[in-house]
């Protein structure tokens, strides 16, 4: 049995995210304990989606089913995937033709072996879905998408600040407005050496909120 940590570090100091850290207490220091406190946004690091992320009325993350992120889940090889290349459907098609319905699913483009996720470059350079990739999913009735880079192109302009419409979010639009649950940036896919892994994407249980962050790993070798 192989356990296969696919978490990013919650830190500071990120490039795209404001995260503060503090600490009260040094046990090295003779005090008795030591707490930390940490500011973080819901959506940053290894993190899943709740709908009312970008869509009103929809079920916050404190309402997901344990069962979509905890359980048996297809491997997609994508590992040949280019800097800057536009996913579609055809290479989906050729890599996981004949996903079961209600698969959880995790794309495996081993992004973090080209740029590091604290830096410009990881999303600048990166891979992306294009909308008709993001259909094809969608048609194939997953329940579940796991990514380990930004998926969408437009997510490269938040780092200037830039909003685009949520039609140009093309994996939001089409696959988690219409229920489908997304755990984004994954690390470490490069190590999954199974097709067929027991996937954990558990969120932290915060209610009203529009996602969480969630420590995901995946076991190999369960028989």
């Amino acid at each position: 049995m192989r356990i296969i940590d696919l978490s990013t570090e919650i830190k500071p100091g990120h490039v795209r995210w404001n995260t503060e850290r503090t600490a009260k207490g040094d046990t090295n220091a003779g005090d008795q304990n030591q707490v930390t406190t940490i500011k973080v946004s819901c959506h940053s690091f290894t993190h899943v989606d709740a709908q009312r992320h970008y869509f009103g009325g929809t079920p916050t993350i404190e309402a997901t089913p344990l069962d979509a992120l905890v359980g048996p889940a297809i491997v997609v090889d994508l590992m040949d995937t280019d800097p800057m290349e536009a996913i579609g459907p055809e290479k989906l098609a050729e890599r996981a033709s004949g996903l079961p319905p209600k698969s959880r699913v995790i794309l495996k483009s081993g992004w973090h072996r080209h740029r590091s996720i604290e830096t410009k470059e990881f999303w600048l350079d990166a891979p992306y879905l294009t909308r008709e990739g993001a259909q094809w999913l969608y048609d194939q009735d997953i329940m579940t998408i796991c990514y380990d880079f930004p998926q969408d192109y437009c997510i490269r302009l938040l780092l200037s600040d830039e909003r685009r419409p949520t039609e140009e979010h093309v994996t939001h639009d089409i696959l988690l407005r219409n229920g489908v649950h997304m755990v984004e940036y994954l690390t470490n896919t490069a190590d999954l050496r199974d097709d067929k892994v027991f996937l954990s994407a558990a969120p932290l249980k915060i209610p009203e909120a529009d996602g969480a962050p969630a420590r995901v790993y995946a076991i190999e070798g369960l028989g």
